[in-house]
């Protein structure tokens, strides 16, 4: 037999010690803490379009170059399905084309259009679906079509809005009586 002395020094082994188990149970990372809401800010919401009693028509559009035309046309067809026979159609088309070139150039995907009628007027809304600012030479554009009785813009969080309301009664020819 050996004596423990003829085997030589004691030496250590290279590798790392053992290391303990992991837990059980992971350590659980600190909850977010939620962020006290400002009570100064308001949220200002512009009033939802509420339609009753009318006939409606809404046209969704891709935002490309072609949809003026396209969106045009297609208002045309529905408000002649209403039966309004003294509509001044070039008016119409017109309107809803400046109205989509405008939404267009806000540079969003998509567009809407939104038509009505009440007591022989149409109304034609237009969204853009992105937050733009108010331009206001299609207004003046379309505020010079014979048939319309007012238009308007507004912006909000979901889009701008642009509106023009046309007369479709028929319009009186013929000189004045005194």
């Amino acid at each position: 037999m050996t004596s423990p002395e003829a085997m030589g020094p004691k030496i250590w082994p290279t590798y790392p010690p053992r290391t303990p188990p992991p837990q059980k149970k992971p350590v659980e990372p600190p909850r977010p803490q939620s962020a006290p809401k400002p009570k100064a800010e308001v949220a200002v919401r512009r009033p939802r379009m509420i339609v009753r009693n009318r006939r409606t028509a809404a046209l969704t559009l891709r935002a490309d170059e072609w949809a003026a035309k396209k969106a045009a046309r297609q208002a045309v067809e529905t408000v002649r399905g209403w039966d309004h026979r003294a509509l001044a159609v070039a008016d119409l088309a017109a309107a809803v084309e400046h109205f989509v070139e405008a939404a267009v150039a806000d540079g969003g995907k998509r567009i809407s259009v939104h038509l009505g009628d009440q007591e022989q007027k149409v109304l034609v809304a237009v969204l853009s679906h992105l937050c733009a600012a108010p331009d206001e030479a299609v207004l003046g554009r379309v505020a010079t079509l014979a048939t319309v009785d007012s238009v308007g813009t507004d912006s909000a969080e979901d889009g701008r809005r642009m509106w023009a309301v046309l007369d479709t009664a028929p319009r009186r020819t013929g000189r004045p009586t005194v």
